[in-house]
């Protein structure tokens, strides 16, 4: 599969790197575009407040520029937190879109979205203060309606970028899990 991997409001770290060479290790061609041009941050709120000084549609400018040469190819749109909303606008907008991978994080649906059984996986934190169980609820509910086939995964304890070993928030059992099913979803596609 061709991965397109968008990373969190921390900014393109290590985390980022090292998940999108697991995928290339499993055989995958992965891109990990630098949507806040080589800024990276040490808290959730430094990377908030750059991503909102940039601009929502500044961010998401360069995240269609990113994808652009390679979406003939068919990608899987991927990202964690903040890049997997972003995965999930850029994703809801391609027709040639092979499927979603959402790590710990999802975004606003327009009414009008629509795809054609675009197959979707989410990975969240139980409890997720960013992802709540009523928004969750709404948001599997409004991708339905899109016409998405949408798988979620929880993980009871987890925090919320519980991916990143280099966080507080990382869970390396909750971890692995998400990668061992990830990895099977993206050989499915």
């Amino acid at each position: 599969m061709n991965v397109m991997l968008f990373h969190s409001t921390y900014g393109l770290r290590p985390a980022v790197r090292a998940a999108a060479d697991r995928l290339r290790a499993a055989g995958h061609e992965v891109w990990t575009p630098d949507l806040f041009d080589g800024h990276t941050f040490g808290t959730v709120e430094e990377g908030m407040a750059f991503k909102d000084a940039t601009g929502k549609d500044e961010l998401l400018r360069r995240a269609i520029l990113a994808a652009a040469p390679y979406s003939g190819r068919g990608l899987v749109y991927a990202g964690f937190s903040f890049g997997a909303a972003t995965a999930q606008t850029l994703a809801l907008g391609d027709a040639k879109a092979r499927g979603l991978l959402l790590l710990h994080g999802t975004s606003d649906i327009a009414e009008t979205a629509s795809v054609d059984e675009l197959p979707v996986q989410l990975h969240v934190a139980e409890p997720d203060a960013f992802e709540t169980d009523d928004w969750l609820g709404s948001w599997y509910l409004q991708m339905g309606r899109a016409g998405a086939d949408v798988e979620i995964y929880r993980y009871a304890g987890a925090g919320h970028l519980y991916t990143d070993p280099d966080l507080p928030d990382y869970d390396e059992e909750a971890a692995e899990a998400t990668w061992r099913v990830a990895l099977g979803f993206l050989d499915s596609l």
